[in-house]
């Protein structure tokens, strides 16, 4: 089938993870339903015409999509044409336009103080250990949640920096600021669960690897206890590290590859970020510096 070649082609040669292989493979089975009714029969993936996409376009459109989600399924349609119908299957079109969301990154203090509720409210000293070493890794280290716990007891003993594997399984150098390190040290010297290679490093409270809406709920039931706004998420957290550090003097190139970005334009969007807030927030170093 297909469909089936095409996800397998995306996990194993072109290593996406599992979100983008769900994402894309149901963005072709829409294409395909699509190009069944609208051509009347089996569609021609060798030369798909521009009018033909722009109506497919249109009918996602009119099913309620955004123009950001219009031009990644049309990024995910190019992949996909090159895919099955060769080199110029896919015509020249144009996207819509869509607006780079500004990143809108946690004062320094908030974000301490929200990692330090979460910690609070841990029925265990290791929880709450480990608790406040994950959020450091991601407000300190930059580190998505996923990558923070996907880590493995591989990294310890803990250098002055770490390898983390991160999106299409790219892996990069992160330093480790002194608080962070100490952050995981503890977590690790207090877990029931001793971290062994190639096993979680962060486990929940059976033992098992701790879950990303785990940390999810923990932060939303602090910033609510805090009156923090919405804003003020886990992922937030890595937006304000890399904020932080853009307004102390790093540049794109360097805090491009702290982040793993795959392209410059996607660590370009923090140039955006209103200066009267980097003003305010580096007035002084970061606080776990």
């Amino acid at each position: 089938m297909l469909i089936a070649r095409w996800q397998a082609h995306l996990a194993q040669a072109r290593r996406r993870s599992t979100h983008t292989v769900r994402a894309y493979g149901a963005t072709a089975a829409r294409l395909l339903a699509f190009l069944q009714d609208y051509e009347g029969g089996a569609p021609d993936l060798t030369r798909v015409e521009a009018a033909t996409l722009r109506a497919y376009l249109a009918h996602r459109r009119n099913a309620g999509i955004s123009n950001a989600s219009a031009a990644r399924e049309l990024s995910a349609i190019r992949a996909f044409l090159s895919f099955a119908g060769g080199e110029g299957a896919m015509p020249a079109i144009k996207g819509p336009r869509t607006k780079i969301g500004v990143p809108r990154p946690v004062a320094p203090d908030e974000a301490v103080a929200l990692a330090e509720d979460v910690a609070e409210q841990a029925r265990e000293p290791w929880i709450a250990a480990r608790d406040w070493a994950v959020l450091m890794l991601l407000y300190g280290a930059g580190l998505r949640i996923g990558e923070a716990l996907a880590l493995t007891g591989d990294i310890l003993p803990l250098s002055d920096v770490m390898a983390v594997t991160g999106k299409r399984a790219k892996t990069r150098m992160v330093p480790l600021l002194p608080h962070v390190r100490a952050a995981v040290e503890d977590y690790a010297r207090l877990s029931p669960y001793p971290p062994a290679k190639g096993e979680a490093l962060f486990r929940g409270a059976r033992g098992g690897p701790l879950q990303p809406a785990l940390v999810v709920r923990s932060v939303k039931a602090a910033r609510e206890r805090l009156g923090l706004s919405a804003r003020t998420t886990p992922h937030a957290l890595r937006h304000s590290f890399a904020t932080h550090l853009l307004g102390r003097g790093a540049d794109l190139r360097s805090l491009q590859e702290l982040l793993g970005h795959a392209s410059l334009t996607s660590t370009q969007v923090y140039t955006a970020v209103d200066a009267a807030h980097l003003l305010d927030v580096y007035r002084n170093a970061h606080p776990r510096g």
